[in-house]
Formats: C-alpha cells, sequence, structure tokens
C-alpha cells in the first residue's frame, strides 16, 4: 500500500555519544482533509552504539472500512559515529486486508538477509534478491531516522536506500528553507525494484515535504510530513 511506502520516507539524525531516553511520537494520517489513521512509534539510539525502535501504522474510522491495514514492527542495530544507521534486525507483521504477512530479517555484514516470511503471496517475476541489497535499511529504521528530533542545522540531509523483504525503494531530503522559526525540508520517495509493472507505470516518484519545529529542549521535531499519494493530498501530522 503506497501509504506506507510514503511514511516510510523521510529524515537523518545526530545527537550526543551518551545514552538517549526513549523517545515517544503520535503522528495522524490525514487523507483529503479526513483522518484516516494514525502513526506511533517509541525508539532510542545512541550515536556509536545501538539503537532500538517500535512502530505501528493502522488506519481508522471510514477509512479502516474502505480499506484496512495494520503494520507493526520492531527493528535494532548500530547508529555510527556520523549517524549512519546499520540495522541488525527487523520483524514485520501486516495485514493489508487483503493479504495477512509476517516477515524477519537479519543482517550480515550490511546484506539483509530474510531469514523468515509468513504470507499467501505467491512468488512474483519481479522479486529481487536480498543479495543484491547491501547498505539498505529497512522501512521502520528508515521512519525512525527520518522522523526523530534533530540538533538545529541538521534537517534535510538524508539519503536512503530502503528494502522491505521484496522491494527496494530510496527516500532523500534536501533543500532546507526556513520559514520563521520552523525548517521545511523538500524531499523524494523513489520506486526502484520488486514492484510490479503496473505500479512502476503508475508512479515512480512521490515528492513530499517535511516541516520541523524548535521542541521544548532546543532540538528541532518533525510536526508534518505532507505529500500527494495515489489517494489524493495526505498529511502527516504530529498530536
Amino acid at each position: 500500500m503506497q501509504i506506507r511506502a510514503a511514511v516510510v520516507a523521510l529524515t537523518l539524525a545526530l545527537g550526543l555519544a551518551t545514552p538517549l531516553a526513549a523517545e515517544e511520537a503520535r503522528f495522524d494520517l490525514v487523507l483529503r482533509g479526513i483522518t484516516a489513521g494514525s502513526l506511533s512509534w517509541s525508539g532510542s539510539g545512541t550515536p556509536g552504539g545501538t539503537y532500538s525502535v517500535a512502530g505501528r501504522l493502522k488506519t481508522s474510522g471510514l477509512a479502516a472500512m474502505l480499506k484496512r491495514l495494520r503494520y507493526d514492527a520492531q527493528a535494532k542495530g548500530q547508529i555510527t559515529a556520523q549517524g549512519d544507521f546499520q540495522p541488525a534486525s527487523y520483524v514485520e507483521d501486516a495485514d493489508t486486508g487483503r493479504r495477512q504477512s509476517q516477515s524477519q530479517i537479519t543482517y550480515a555484514k550490511g546484506v539483509p538477509q530474510v531469514t523468515q516470511s509468513k504470507s499467501d503471496r505467491k512468488p512474483r517475476p519481479w522479486d529481487i534478491d536480498a543479495a543484491g541489497q547491501t547498505g539498505t535499511v529497512d522501512p521502520l529504521t528508515a521512519m525512525f531516522a527520518a522522523l526523530r528530533d534533530v540538533a538545529p542545522g541538521k534537517e534535510c540531509g538524508v539519503n536512503l536506500q530502503v528494502f522491505d523483504g521484496r522491494r527496494a525503494s530510496a527516500v532523500s531530503t534536501a533543500a532546507p528553507s526556513r520559514q520563521g522559526d520552523r525548517v521545511v525540508c523538500a524531499g523524494e520517495y523513489r520506486r526502484i525494484a520488486g514492484f510490479s509493472p503496473e505500479d512502476m507505470a503508475e508512479k515512480t516518484r512521490f515528492p513530499f515535504t517535511l516541516t520541523y519545529a524548535p521542541a521544548a529542549d532546543g532540538k528541532m521535531r518533525v510536526i508534518e510530513v505532507s505529500m500527494e499519494s495515489l489517494y489524493g493530498k495526505a498529511r502527516l501530522v504530529r498530536q
């Protein structure tokens, strides 16, 4: 589903090399002006050390009646001193309304290995080999890296390659624009491989904007993600 792809699409963070308290966040998912679901996560990380994060995306209200979606995941790994995320493991449990699936990915020297996959989906000719996805991150790690609080001046600098066990994509943000005390990034989510020919013909590039505002502790916090999705104008609005 493209909603999850849009959410997964977003920013890197740096911090002090001391243990960090867990960060928690909740966003409303708004489609065409109507609240259609929520995204929530809780995670912690130590630059030069480890990170762990758990997250959930689900539809609600009328949207859940039209298109049920639930995505639960956990990820953990290392953060380099430079702020780069190197996942060690990723576990996903998803329900799209039409299909339920569970998958697990582990990483060996940066190479993802799909160690468990339970789905009623049959293999497709366009499926890609995980062995060719060295250096990628999982969707939840990408989301966590994108939506964490950052030090002022560290906004809009992400360039992530993402692999979810079947599909490869890319996320980038750049061109910071200051608007009062806020900073707006221009971003793009791009499908690369593992998508059906119909999906690739439909659309491969999804521009978005990422808006930061000052948090109480002086860091910059993502308060909104906005993009044109296949379902119309979509926003993640922080509660």
